[in-house]
């Protein structure tokens, strides 16, 4: 099965000079080839991205045998996907499609999804039905904190912080309506509410809990951001004037039966599954202005009844990741598209609970962008405080290639 889906997709890659030809194929960054029907009724746009990561990490204890130990380094295709997007019928009705084709972008396999590799990333309609409103139908990100709604591809830095690693909710499948207002000519409001199944990406068993509510809204007082800027990290669009959102986001899980709302264990029981609320707040800012990019963002999780027993009430050992997190990043891009940035987040999960102390990460990075996102250089290094006179050095090296 895996040989023929990559004789399809290799097939497909190799066809790409076939359908785009010289007058209409696009620049760089803007997708390998672009269809369109010739009564335009339908329009596709194929496009494909890669990401190498290098990474060396060392663990810093002061001790007898010196002060970094136990080095380790891995070279990772950290990324690598194929997107379609584009509009069917109507430019009112487009759509997106994501595969991811890494072992790290198809791993998670379990019973819950069909025990078969997680290819499918994105696969989601969005229906401008009326006006400033948008039915979004599919698999995609819920609306959750702003660091996870930025692309993997458009990150500040070589990752996402350690408040998203431990507490976003990712993508499920399910309904979303998105809603803007322009109150005057300079502030915008977005609303946005998705109804989704509560479980993750790729499930096939089903709804196993309850299903999962997110709602989310967005204010820009100063107007909105150049080319989506509010949507990828640092200024690449040295905005002229300051831009600023701030956002919040409640997402409730209703009977979640994994430790994270629709991420992380699942709470596997003698019984079946242990069934509880979980309930995770975001708020985020985001400001941008003349090459100064700054993002805030802070999480908190609770949980009716954290912790997953048995029918004789023994403990099965997985717990809610009970608690809160802040994230505070900032970075300046040169005109030469050089950037320094840096990155302080920390994690306090209830220790009662999970056995794990408060957690300190700093990050300090430097990227050159050759054209944007679509072609880049980033290295970092960071330093993990797990407040127990131990500590964590890692150094990182990727390169993102993006057509």
């Amino acid at each position: 099965m895996n040989l023929r889906i990559g004789a399809a997709l290799a097939l497909l890659l190799f066809s790409a000079p076939i359908f785009s030809q010289e007058d209409n194929a696009p620049p760089f960054g803007k997708g390998l080839f672009n269809l369109k029907g010739k009564d335009d009724s339908w329009e596709m746009k194929i496009g494909f991205r890669m990401q190498f990561l290098a990474s060396n990490s060392w663990l810093e204890q002061d001790n007898d045998d010196g002060f970094l130990l136990e080095p380790q380094s891995n070279f990772l295709i950290r990324r690598s996907r194929l997107k379609f997007d584009g509009f069917a019928f109507s430019p009112k009705l487009e759509y997106k499609f994501e595969m991811g084709l890494s072992n790290r972008d198809m791993s998670g396999t379990s019973p819950f999804t069909g025990n078969t590799p997680r290819f499918i990333m994105d696969a989601v309609v969005k229906w401008n039905f009326y006006e400033n409103f948008v039915l979004w139908v599919g698999q995609t990100k819920l609306p959750g904190n702003i660091e996870r709604v930025i692309s993997s591809a458009n990150l500040q830095l070589v990752d996402r912080s350690l408040l998203n690693s431990l507490f976003n909710i990712d993508r499920d499948i399910g309904f979303q309506l998105r809603h803007h207002t322009e109150l005057t000519d300079s502030f915008v409001v977005r609303e946005i509410f998705a109804l989704s199944q509560g479980e993750g990406r790729n499930v096939t068993t089903g709804n196993l809990g309850g299903h999962q509510y997110t709602g989310r809204i967005e204010l820009l007082p100063l107007g909105y951001f150049s080319n989506d800027g509010d949507y990828f990290g640092s200024d690449l669009a040295r905005e002229v004037k300051p831009k600023l959102m701030l956002s919040a986001s409640y997402d409730y899980n209703n009977n979640a039966v994994r430790n994270r709302s629709n991420q992380g264990t699942y709470m596997v029981t003698d019984t079946g599954f242990h069934e509880t609320p979980i309930k995770t707040v975001f708020v985020d800012a985001m400001f941008k202005y003349k090459g100064v990019s700054f993002m805030a963002e802070y999480s908190s999780r609770s949980a009716d009844d954290p912790i997953a027993v048995n029918s004789d009430g023994t403990p099965t050992g997985v717990v809610v990741q009970v608690g809160d997190a802040v994230n505070l990043q900032s970075g300046y891009l040169f005109k030469n598209n050089w950037e320094v940035s840096g990155r302080f987040t920390h994690v306090e999960l209830d220790e009662n609970l999970t056995g794990t102390g408060p957690q300190s990460q700093y990050t300090l990075g430097l990227s050159k962008f050759f054209v944007g996102h679509k072609l880049k250089v980033q290295t970092d290094v960071n330093y993990l405080d797990l407040d127990d006179d131990t500590g964590v050095v890692l150094w990182r090296v990727q390169m993102e290639l993006h057509f």
